[in-house]
């Protein structure tokens, strides 16, 4: 299975993902995760996360952002590459 980024595993337990600006949109689908995990933004500009029955959340530099497990989300697709750390608890 092809994924819309390109992944380096830090740790154990933490990942780096970077998702490239001229992706296509149609490629974020909504998907959940079978473990919590903590997204914290490393760069990226206009970049949204929306979880399910939320409306959509503008990705800051230096957030971090909690996916409960099995809660499905998305990213929404911004004007940058977007790069964000990973924590799978």
């Amino acid at each position: 299975m092809d994924f819309p980024f390109i992944e380096k595993q830090i740790s154990k337990k933490i990942f780096l993902r970077e998702f490239k600006r001229d992706v296509v949109s149609d490629e974020l689908i909504w998907h959940m995760d079978r473990e919590d995990r903590y997204v914290k933004v490393v760069s990226g500009k206009g970049w949204e996360l929306q979880l399910d029955n939320k409306l959509p959340e503008i990705m800051i530099e230096g957030k971090i952002y909690f996916i409960p497990s099995y809660t499905y989300h998305r990213v929404i697709k911004g004007d940058t590459n977007l790069i964000v750390e990973i924590e799978k608890k």
